[in-house]
């Protein structure tokens, strides 16, 4: 969440920068203002009454002794009445402190100066692009139908067992799973980061460090008898890891990869979008988390971006990243490149990769610090991408691969599946 003294040292510069989102600050912005300035002020009286009661407290003892004990106990007097009325200052101070904290919640991450204007996914900035987009002929097949030709996928037994978007892998399909998650791990330590295995259910305290609640509550499926979540992604655990943490500056950058089932309710999805594997309550990915200095924050992203790339790339599929617009940007992150794949077959871009920069404000929620140089403690910056989502990489790779023979398995991820043809 945004820190309080961004907000109050500024608060125009955050009402402008959030209307580029198109969240409208204003109304939460002013009461947060002027909450803090009933907390501040109800602190001012606080101090002085503190004071002013030892002052007394001293004089007590001094006036026993004098035999002044009239005047001993109109002291104590004033004592117990300063202290009962200090009672509802604190508690004035505390509520203005919760409501102030309910409020910052509610409010997005300030988008980056370089988030274009747009309302919606249209509207986003095609930064670059590569790779050939094959010619299929018409009778090219959907993934969704060569998965069932070649028995790589069975959706209606996913159906059967648990409902629509659980699908059932079999076979070559479940080797070519396991392959490209070892593709990504593996490549992710050879680049520098190091293999978490997490679990996949967070507690309330996780979902809120991270940003997905109170915002995405709705989203994630709930353990109601325990209060327990499953994640929605690797990253809500690994940068949980650093919840309440102080790192020294010479740990930094931490870099972390994952590979976990994630779990979205995917509420109000439908349509043609969601055929196949393009959208799942289930499915498996490969994270990247990095934590960092302020200062170096965009160097990682710029990174994390350009390591994404090498991943579409060794799987020879046609790829281009976008720039996130104000409108399509999502509640925590203050600049996000998304990565989409060209599926030849449905003739569509498909997502299949967000890398982000949060900034300070999930380390606001985390209490994620670096001790500097000068031994003063800072926020750190979060960082995370998908390295990568496997269901449209699938979906991408089953489709443009496809030939009379079979499925062609990209050079780099032959060693993985340990076969050259899906047949």
């Amino acid at each position: 969440m945004l820190t309080l003294k961004v907000i109050t040292e500024n608060p125009d510069a955050v009402i402008e920068g959030l209307a580029r989102k198109h969240f409208d600050a204003k109304e939460l912005i002013t009461k947060v203002i002027e909450l803090d300035k009933t907390r501040r002020n109800t602190q001012v009286v606080l101090d002085a009454n503190l004071a002013e009661l030892n002052s007394i407290s001293k004089t007590i003892g001094q006036l026993m002794k004098e035999g002044k004990k009239e005047e001993a106990e109109a002291a104590r007097a004033k004592v117990n009445e300063m202290k009962e009325g200090n009672k509802v200052l604190e508690e004035t101070k505390s509520n203005a402190e919760q409501e102030i904290q309910n409020i910052l919640v509610l409010i997005p991450n300030l988008p980056h100066s370089s988030v274009p204007e747009g309302r919606t996914a249209e509207e986003n900035l095609v930064e670059r692009s590569g790779g050939v987009i094959p010619e299929l002929g018409e009778e090219a097949l959907p993934h969704w139908d060569l998965a069932k030709k070649y028995d790589l996928i069975d959706f209606e037994l996913g159906v059967k067992i648990t409902g629509a978007g659980f699908p059932v892998y079999k076979g070559y399909g479940c080797r070519l799973q396991r392959a490209l998650i070892n593709f990504f791990l593996d490549n992710a330590r050879e680049a520098g980061y190091l293999e978490i295995q997490p679990p996949y259910v967070v507690n309330a305290d996780s979902g809120y460090g991270t940003g997905q609640l109170p915002d995405k509550e709705g989203q994630m499926y709930h353990a109601t008898a325990d209060d327990l979540y499953l994640i929605p992604t690797a990253e809500v655990p690994v940068t949980n890891i650093y919840r309440d943490v102080i790192l020294n500056e010479s740990d930094l950058p931490v870099k972390n990869t994952a590979y976990s089932a994630c779990f979205r309710r995917e509420a109000g999805s439908y349509g043609k979008d969601v055929r196949g594997l393009n959208r799942l309550h289930q499915f498996d990915k490969v994270e990247i988390v990095r934590i960092d200095k302020p200062e170096h924050s965009y160097d990682s992203l710029t990174e994390m971006v350009n390591y994404v790339q090498t991943l579409v790339e060794k799987l020879e599929l046609p790829w281009r990243i976008l720039r996130l617009c104000g409108g399509d940007i999502s509640f925590t992150s203050a600049l996000t490149f998304d990565f989409e794949v060209y599926s030849a077959a449905q003739k569509r871009w498909l997502e299949v990769s967000s890398v982000s920069n949060f900034e300070s404000y999930q380390a606001n929620r985390l209490k994620c610090r670096y001790r500097d140089e000068n031994k003063k403690t800072q926020l750190c910056h979060t960082l995370n991408g998908s390295a990568l989502a496997l269901p449209r990489i699938v979906a991408a790779l089953l489709e443009n691969n496809q030939t009379p023979e079979g499925i062609r398995i990209p050079k780099a991820l032959v060693p993985y599946t340990g076969f050259k043809l899906i047949k």
